[in-house]
C-alpha cells in the first residue's frame, strides 16, 4: 500500500466550483475555463502514488499546480473532487479533531520563508511542535537539540531567527520539521528563497538526513537541477495536469511530451544518471579478462564522477556495492548510449 495515494483530484477556484466541474471533466482547458467563467483550474483528475520512505519530487512551471497539489495532501486546501489517501485513511473524511491530530502526529511541512518565530530562539522554534503536542520542556528540549545538531547548528541554539543568515534560517525550519517525528515532510519550494551555494548545501544535508531518517518527502521546486538531484520519483505538472510520473532517469531519457522535453533538453545527463542504470548486469557480461584496464565505482555513484577516467580508453568499468561485490560492467558502448540525446 503506498504511503500517500491522491485519486483523481479536481481543484477549481472560484465561486461556483461544482458547477463547472462537468466542463473540466470533459476536457475544456484552463484558458477557456478561466475565460467563459471567471474560475481557475487549479488542478485537473491529478492521480499519483507516493511510497513509504521516498523522496516525491512535484515540479513544473508557476501556476502548474505544484503548491495546490501540496496543500491537498495535509488538506489545507479542499479538492473539489478526488481523494487523498494517507496511510489508508481518506483525509476528507477527518472531523477538526482528527484533522488536528493527523497534522501535529503524521506530516510536517517546511516552508519557502521559513516561517519561524522572530520573538522565539532557536532552541523554542525547533521545539515548537513538540510544545503543541504537549511534550515536557526538558524532553522537548533534549529532542530539540538533536536536531539542531543534525542540520549543523549547534552553538546557535540560543540566537534569534534575525541573528541568523538565510539558510541558517532555513536549517532551523528543517530542523523544526524532524523534531516532531512525523513520518511525512512537505516542503513547498523550500531552499527557492536561498542563494545558489547555500542551496545546493541545504540540498546536499537533506540527501544526507533522508539516507538515515527514510521519511516520506513531498518536495515542491521549480528548478529541474534540484528535482533530478533529490527525486527517487518525478511528477511533472502543466496547467493543473500531471503529464509525467517516474525516476529522473526516465524523465531524462524518455519525456513524454514536448513540454517535458524542453524542461530536460539542456540537462548533462551525467549529472544524473548513476553507474548502476547503465551497466551490463555481471552475469550478461561478455567482456575480456577482467584483470585488464578496469576500474572500480559504487554503483550509487553518477557518471560525471567517473567520465574523465574511461573517455577516449578502452577501460571498462567494474561496478560494486557497498559490501565490494561485483554487480555490473560499463564500457563505451554503455557510455555512449546514456549520454547521447535522443
Amino acid at each position: 500500500m503506498a504511503k500517500i495515494e491522491i485519486k483523481n483530484i479536481y481543484k477549481i477556484f472560484g465561486d461556483k466550483p461544482q458547477s463547472i466541474l462537468p466542463m473540466v471533466k470533459d476536457g475544456a482547458s484552463k484558458e477557456s475555463v478561466l475565460e467563459e467563467t471567471g474560475h481557475t483550474v487549479g488542478l485537473d483528475d491529478v492521480s499519483l502514488k507516493i511510497e513509504e520512505g521516498e523522496t516525491f519530487v512535484c515540479m513544473g512551471l508557476s501556476g502548474s499546480g505544484k503548491s495546490t497539489l501540496i496543500r491537498h495532501i495535509n488538506r489545507l486546501i479542499d479538492p473539489t473532487a478526488g481523494e487523498v489517501i494517507v496511510d489508508g485513511n481518506n483525509v476528507m473524511s477527518f472531523d477538526p479533531k482528527g484533522l488536528i491530530d493527523f497534522r501535529r502526529h503524521t506530516m510536517s511541512m517546511v516552508f519557502q520563508r521559513f516561517g519561524l518565530f522572530p520573538h522565539k530562539t532557536v532552541m523554542q522554534n525547533v521545539g515548537y511542535g513538540l510544545e503543541v503536542q504537549g511534550m515536557k520542556e526538558e524532553e522537548r528540549n533534549k529532542t530539540a537539540m538533536e536536531k539542531i545538531e543534525a542540520v549543523g547548528l549547534n552553538g546557535f541554539e540560543y540566537q534569534y531567527p534575525n541573528q541568523l543568515s538565510g539558510g541558517m534560517q532555513q536549517r532551523v525550519g528543517l530542523a523544526r520539521a524532524l523534531a516532531t517525528n512525523t513520518d511525512i515532510m512537505l516542503m513547498d519550494e523550500a531552499f527557492s528563497a536561498l542563494d545558489p551555494l547555500i542551496r545546493s548545501d541545504m540540498q546536499k544535508q537533506l540527501i544526507d538526513l533522508q539516507a538515515e531518517l527514510k521519511k516520506t518527502i513531498v518536495f515542491i521546486t521549480h528548478d529541474l537541477d534540484e528535482s533530478l538531484r533529490l527525486g527517487d520519483h518525478i511528477g511533472i505538472l502543466n496547467a493543473g495536469k500531471l503529464v509525467q510520473v517516474g525516476t529522473p532517469v526516465e524523465i531524462i531519457m524518455n519525456p513524454a511530451d514536448d513540454y517535458v522535453k524542453a524542461f530536460v533538453k539542456d540537462v548533462n545527463r551525467a549529472k544524473v544518471v548513476k553507474a548502476k542504470i547503465i551497466m551490463t548486469p555481471s552475469n550478461q557480461f561478455k567482456g575480456k579478462d577482467k584483470s585488464n584496464n578496469r576500474i572500480k565505482v559504487n554503483e550509487d555513484q553518477f557518471l560525471e564522477e567517473f567520465l574523465s577516467k574511461i573517455v577516449c580508453s578502452d577501460t571498462t568499468v567494474e561496478v560494486v556495492d557497498k559490501k565490494g561485490d561485483v554487480k555490473g560492467y560499463i564500457t563505451n558502448k554503455e557510455l555512449e548510449t546514456s549520454l547521447t540525446k535522443s
